[in-house]
């Protein structure tokens, strides 16, 4: 009998099962040679040798590439000390690996085919063999299938987990093992869609988990009906279903010679009604006008020096002519939208905050530019390297936060949108006269904002619209903070006759591609503008577009809520028409006047 036989006796006759680390040992000692007996030892000058070649030529390329990107040097225009450089690194990676990793991928190649729920070596577990009078843990040369579970019995309520009634369909066996493994914390419910390769699946397990867990029902959150596959690593994690948010249309909105009809996603009465009063207004006294003012996502990262001074050097440093040339090559070689524009800094004692502004497709570009930026970081380094980079956004960007410095330098696409009503216009739609409006206006938007300290939020209700729109078009709901920075402004034109109405909004943050403007209704809204996906023969045109159709939005919204406001209807439309028990078979449809401010 030879040793493997004798240790497997021993252990059916004790009835005791093995560790797994130790019958791995075993099993890879007796079995499974390693290549690396066969070397001769000790090789430490041999290994010291090679370590310090392979950090060496390392270091030496790395140079190498810095230098041929400062001149601007084809990288594959070899030199004879580089070309033998890349052979030393070949062959020193090569002699490291086959002498120091011969472990690793003796683990790779000789891994043993477990089922995907199996647990971590590092717990010791046992199995039953044949007919069960021994037992010995999972090791290298055994298979582990997913254990089986005894059908679910009645237990005390005390002791059981709740499991709650669901509208979903009934859980198979095998989807009932996994829930069970869920709660048991043997399997992650983050990586459901990893394991199962099916994310629809992934996301009813993970929700019949939560609802035993909880003991709550998630009966009235929808299931069916999204593509989960479209959602995973973009937009959302760990999904158990999706919310429903009604789309209205408001239009047709006449902008720069085009109708435009308007979707708006909301939860709010009285809203889309209010804008799509706006839109009449403004489409009966000939159509609202538009400007692109800016077109520039920024990104701004924090650094840190010794001494102010050195802080003080890199700004002078950034703001030379010459060197903004070098870095706008380096910049722009992250991407092919990618365009940088500016360089604006400020210094806070050591610290030095670098905003930088580039123009970024049709996508609303902060992944792209952040990708810019780290290359710029990555090449001033070397003429600084003791600068410590505190974090690749210092808020001096700034992102969904209200902030200054977008409200003066602009953020995203800035843009201005006007009208001119006419005066019979604002009396027969809108309910009220060209002097109420402008005095309102006065009082409200501008005096009263100013009073309260407002930043950027000298409107009525812009960011209601604002956060209808990105919702309804995939855009970051969050960013609706910058984006809905606007100043509304009303002046009486044509000797008082007839009413100028304006908007300039500084910081529309929007895109047509990437994030949730992939998912299918989301899609279907851009496709209704004419805006969906990128531009390929006007790269940006469409999320300019996507701007400018924003911005005549609000400014029908601002037109129809302060008419409503100088004409006393909002309490009464709100009250008339924002009720939950109406019976809409039997109620005339009334004319919407108004949203809340």
């Amino acid at each position: 009998m030879d040793v493997r036989s004798r240790r497997s006796t021993a252990a059916t006759k004790s009835g005791q099962a093995m560790p797994i680390k130790a019958l791995k040992a075993a099993h890879e000692n007796e079995e499974n040679p390693r290549a690396s007996d066969a070397l001769p030892l000790p090789l430490y000058i041999t290994n010291v040798a090679f370590f310090t070649l392979f950090f060496s030529v390392v270091y030496f390329l790395l140079t190498r590439w810095r230098e041929k990107i400062r001149t601007s040097t084809p990288l594959h225009v070899l030199t004879f000390s580089e070309i033998s450089a890349v052979f030393a690194l070949v062959a020193s990676f090569i002699y490291l690996l086959g002498f120091f990793g011969i472990d690793f991928v003796q683990s790779l190649i000789l891994r043993p085919s477990t089922d995907v729920w199996a647990t971590d070596d590092d717990e010791e577990e046992t199995i039953l063999i044949k007919d069960d009078t021994r037992k010995v843990p999972c090791g290298a040369a055994l298979e582990c299938p997913l254990p089986q579970i005894a059908p679910p019995v009645a237990v005390s309520s005390k002791a059981a987990l709740p499991k709650v009634v669901d509208s979903a369909p009934t859980t198979t066996e095998d989807d009932e093992e996994i829930i069970k493994s869920v709660l048991d914390g043997k399997i992650p419910s983050y990586s459901l869609e990893t394991k199962l390769g099916d994310c629809r699946r992934a996301a009813a397990i993970r929700r019949e988990a939560l609802q035993r867990l909880t003991g709550k029902s998630l009966s009235g959150l929808p299931l069916d009906g999204l593509d989960y596959d479209s959602i995973l690593g973009q937009c959302c994690e760990m999904p158990v279903g999706y919310v429903q948010i009604p789309v209205g249309i408001a239009g047709p909105l006449l902008l720069d010679g085009r109708e435009y009809s308007v979707p708006m996603a909301t939860t709010e009465g009285c809203l889309v009604a209010s804008t799509n009063r706006g839109c009449k207004a403004i489409h009966l006294s000939g159509g609202a006008f538009s400007v692109l003012l800016k077109d520039g996502m920024t990104r701004a990262p924090v650094v840190r020096f010794n001494t102010a001074r050195r802080a003080a050097d890199l700004k002078f440093y950034l703001e030379e002519p010459a060197n903004f040339e070098t870095l706008t090559m380096v910049f722009n070689r992250s991407s092919r939208f990618a365009r940088l524009q500016t360089i604006k800094c400020t210094i806070a004692g050591k610290n030095l905050y670098m905003r930088f502004c580039c123009s970024t497709g049709d996508a609303m570009g902060m992944n792209m530019i952040s990708k810019g930026v780290q290359n710029v970081l990555d090449f001033l380094q070397n003429d600084f390297p003791d600068m410590d980079v505190i974090g690749i956004s210092g808020n001096f960007c700034s992102d969904k936060k209200p902030a200054a410095v977008n409200w003066i330098e602009g953020r995203g696409k800035s843009v201005v949108c006007e009208a001119t009503i006419k005066g019979d216009v604002v009396r027969k739609v809108l309910k009220t006269n060209v002097e109420a409006l402008v005095e309102l206006n006065m009082l409200k938007n501008l005096t009263g904002s100013a009073m309260a300290g407002a930043l950027g939020g000298f409107n009525a209700h812009a960011s209601n619209i604002v956060s209808a729109v990105f919702i309804a078009t995939g855009q970051d709901p969050a960013q609706n903070i910058e984006s809905s920075h606007c100043i509304t402004m009303m002046e009486p034109v044509n000797d008082g006759k007839d009413l100028h109405v304006s908007v300039t909004m500084p910081s529309i943050e929007v895109g047509t591609v990437g994030g949730g403007t992939q998912l299918a209704s989301q899609s279907a809204c851009l496709n209704l503008l004419g805006v969906k996906g990128a531009n390929r023969e006007v790269p940006g045109s469409n999320a300019r577009k996507l701007a400018t159709i924003v911005a005549g939005a609000v400014l029908a919204g601002e037109l129809s809520l302060m008419s409503a406001l100088a004409a006393g209807q909002l309490v009464n439309s709100h009250m008339k028409y924002n009720r939950a028990n109406k019976n809409v078979t039997t109620t005339a449809t009334p004319t919407p006047t108004v949203a809340s401010s």
